[in-house]
């Protein structure tokens, strides 16, 4: 990382975050720090940015569901109907919070890339869409029948890379008959236009 480590104590953060999550999640973490910061390089992003995001995005993941329901209370967090029925979406929304309460993060893009690396939305800001993307690439992800060719273009052609993770999330999640938000479904909609004719011969 370069060395601006004057705007956060990566080292403190990191070694906060690593007894509040599994081994597991944390190296998946890095990862997506890492990638995150390759991808804003690529495309003229903030580093610094994309990459805190990456260390933090995952911070409220291993929380255990009464944990998790008494931060929510505590902070306020509104839950909508999907997130109450399927208490793993609220990771994203409840990360933020914490990431701003309890890692001294207050850059509303960072915290608006954490709140959104899950599920993405229409019209990401540059930083969101790495941060999202990234989750998906990072190089501990299990390999895909996708991944190779999300990871060629994304270098070159983030909306669309979106577009095709988005595109392979909805097609995973119907097959497995499990739910989808609907900030996904939107913000599909909204990336269809940055597909190529290719792309758009098989459809979600």
């Amino acid at each position: 990382m370069p060395s601006q480590n004057e705007i956060y104590d990566f080292d403190r953060m990191k070694s906060r975050l690593a007894k509040k999550i599994d081994p597991k999640r944390y190296e998946h973490s890095m990862g997506v720090a890492y990638t995150g910061a390759a991808l804003a390089m690529a495309h003229d992003a903030d580093i610094i940015k994309a990459y805190t995001a990456g260390v933090l995005h995952d911070c409220a993941k291993c929380l255990e569901d009464e944990k998790r329901e008494a931060l929510c209370s505590k902070y306020k967090v509104e839950l909508t109907d999907m997130e109450k029925k399927h208490p793993f979406l609220i990771h994203a929304k409840l990360g933020a919070v914490l990431a701003k309460e309890k890692y001294g993060v207050k850059d509303e893009e960072i915290l608006s890339a954490i709140r959104y690396h899950t599920t993405g939305k229409p019209e990401m800001t540059k930083l969101e869409a790495i941060v999202f993307s990234a989750d998906f690439i990072e190089p501990g992800r299990k390999t895909l029948e996708c991944l190779p060719l999300i990871r060629k273009v994304i270098y070159t052609d983030l909306d669309r890379a979106v577009y095709l993770i988005l595109k392979h999330t909805l097609i995973h999640l119907k097959h497995k008959r499990q739910a989808i938000d609907e900030n996904s479904v939107a913000a599909y909609e909204y990336y269809k236009r940055f597909a190529t004719k290719e792309d758009l011969k098989t459809e979600v």
